[in-house]
């Protein structure tokens, strides 16, 4: 089978955004004439992979990077805005499970604790106040704090193993915390939508440029990666849901609103143990503050992974650096990258962050026994045959053009469209998949507005109940979407 011609949306990138975004269009109009193409032989091996994905379902319980302080006091309006955004994904996820469009919820999402973990008095005192504040919300209720050794030994008794009783300790543990393998979830949204009519997904099919056919549409220049064979395909609206290739594919499209952006590539790798007699003793995921210099998706952490079925803990992730915007992409990515309209936004984010480059350089020199010392911090009695280590996946990190710094890097993840709004794409990476729902939906609203609020209104509020509404003013609607969401996802807290 080969594409056809043209197509009302076509989305580039097989991952969890595109995945989402077609289940919603296509729920929305199933008679949408939608196309997926996906440059690799399977669906969701990128970023979306839980191999590569830390699978934290983030929710701010434990990301002590998202509660800031400022002159003194715990600012945790970004929180509140990241907790909202998973409780927007779990709602379209119960469902399409409400719906019988996915099935078995356990083998994508798992209850698991969040928790971060601090040592010293001074992190001590700022997690105590930072759980203080946080408990001001209805978002976070039920978020509990110690500083207790024996009450630390209960939550986590792996990490407290040859613990000094003098040593200063505290966190703070949130039992709604998830595991999700977005992989997995991705699947079953791609099997889902095969089954219908109107949408088709093609692999190994690369979108290698994207130029206006001069009548309000687009064509993606498509090469068939195994039959080799080459295909301009037409489309009233694209999506680019493409990982670290979306920024040079944006480019291509010639969009004023794609001019001064750039890349910052980093990679990751993962201190990884199976061990049964360890992962027994660590049910959950455990969080600490950031390392200086570190970019916020370094953060240290212990993780519980439930992955096929198969629990197994990592740590890290440990930071690198590769020209590649993909982990299967080229070494050539980064140079071909840069041009006349990113290079001031290139230099300047690169002269203004210095300490970034020196702990990459830090990072990527260690050795395994400088990693399980890292590790150590953690796990007391770590033991190197215990663990292994394993590539992570790949990140592009935005750097945006900035008037006084030339450039700027940014650390989250942003959503560009133009301003006939029939183009959007998805750059950056972390909170990323976690917010996969909530960020299709503000797709959405910018480039479908009428129907949104018209004839798709109705829909979207039976996907997500609390569309439209700041659910940290509405306690009473937090408690009836999580019970739901409980109830459907088959979680247990």
């Amino acid at each position: 089978m080969t594409p056809k011609p043209k197509y009302d949306v076509a989305l580039v990138g097989g991952g969890i955004m595109s995945a989402t975004l077609a289940t919603m269009l296509h729920e929305f109009d199933p008679d949408l004439e939608i196309v997926i193409f996906e440059r690799l032989g399977e669906v969701a091996k990128e970023s979306s992979s839980a191999w590569n994905n830390a699978g934290t379902g983030h929710s701010a319980f434990c990301e002590l990077n998202y509660t800031p302080e400022k002159d003194g006091k715990i600012d945790i309006k970004k929180a509140e805005y990241i907790a909202e955004q998973f409780e927007v994904s779990k709602q379209f996820w119960s469902y399409l499970i409400n719906k019988g469009i996915i099935d078995n919820p356990k083998e994508f999402i798992n209850s698991c604790p969040h928790m971060s973990f601090v040592f010293g008095r001074k992190d001590v005192d700022y997690l105590k106040r930072r759980h203080d504040a946080l408990l001001k919300s209805p978002l976070f209720q039920g978020m509990e704090y110690s500083d207790d050794h024996q009450k630390l030994k209960e939550w986590i008794p792996l990490m407290m193993q040859k613990r000094m009783t003098s040593d200063k300790l505290a966190a703070t543990k949130m039992d709604l915390g998830t595991d999700v393998n977005f992989g997995k979830l991705t699947h079953k949204l791609i099997e889902h939508l095969k089954k219908t009519e109107s949408v088709e997904v093609f692999t190994y099919h690369e979108v290698k440029d994207i130029d206006t056919d001069g009548k309000g549409g687009w064509e993606l220049h498509v090469n068939d990666r195994k039959n080799l064979h080459k295909q301009t395909v037409n489309a009233g609206f694209v999506f680019i849901g493409a990982g670290g290739y979306a920024l040079p594919l944006l480019e291509s499209s010639g969009i004023e609103e794609s001019k001064g952006y750039g890349g910052f590539p980093v990679s990751g790798q993962w201190l990884v143990t199976t061990n049964p007699d360890l992962v027994e003793k660590h049910h959950a995921k455990v969080y600490t503050q950031a390392t200086v210099g570190a970019p916020p998706m370094s953060v240290p952490h212990l993780d519980l992974r439930i992955i096929d079925g198969k629990k197994a803990l990592l740590f890290g992730p440990f930071a690198g650096f590769s020209t590649k915007f993909l982990k299967e992409g080229s070494y050539l990515d980064l140079p071909e990258s840069v041009n006349f309209k990113n290079i001031r936004s290139l230099f300047g984010a690169w002269w203004h962050n210095m300490p970034l480059t020196r702990y990459l350089i830090q990072q990527v020199t260690m050795n395994k026994s400088q990693r399980m010392s890292h590790l150590r911090d953690f796990v007391k009695d770590a033991k190197d045959e215990d663990w292994e280590l394993i590539q992570a996946g790949q990140r592009v990190q935005i750097i945006k053009r900035d008037r006084f710094e030339g450039g700027r890097l940014e650390f989250g993840t942003e959503v560009v469209i133009n301003n006939e709004r029939n183009i959007a794409s998805l750059l950056g990476a972390s909170p990323g998949a976690s917010t996969s729902a909530f960020a299709m939906i503000m797709v959405m609203e910018k480039c479908f507005e009428k129907k949104l609020t018209t004839d798709w209104k109705d829909k979207l509020l039976e996907m997500v109940p609390s569309y439209g509404k700041k659910m940290a003013e509405h306690p009473e609607l937090i408690k009836q979407i999580r019970d739901y969401s409980k109830e459907k996802l088959e979680l247990h807290y």
